[in-house]
């Protein structure tokens, strides 16, 4: 017995869509969580007079972020483009 969507509904594509979604969703929210605890840690070690630490940390802050709007910018162009 085939479901009553399969003449309409192009399953691998939607199959791909989801995991593609859910790919995206995960990688931007480890991205953006990299920018928050690195901007905290960067301002413990601050504070600390960690420079080496705070350098690090401010490091992470900012190529998760890079990562986070780079994704988010891709995201819009990807939009755009259909």
């Amino acid at each position: 017995m085939t479901p009553v969507a399969a003449p309409i509904v192009d399953w691998s594509t939607l199959g791909q869509v989801i995991l593609y979604s859910l790919g995206a969703g995960v990688g931007v929210s480890i991205c953006f969580s990299f920018a928050v605890v690195g901007a905290t840690r960067f301002a413990e070690a601050r504070r600390a007079e960690a420079s080496v630490a705070a350098a690090f940390y401010g490091l992470l802050a900012a190529l998760g972020l890079a990562a986070t709007v780079g994704a988010v910018v891709v995201g819009i162009v990807v939009m755009a483009k259909k």
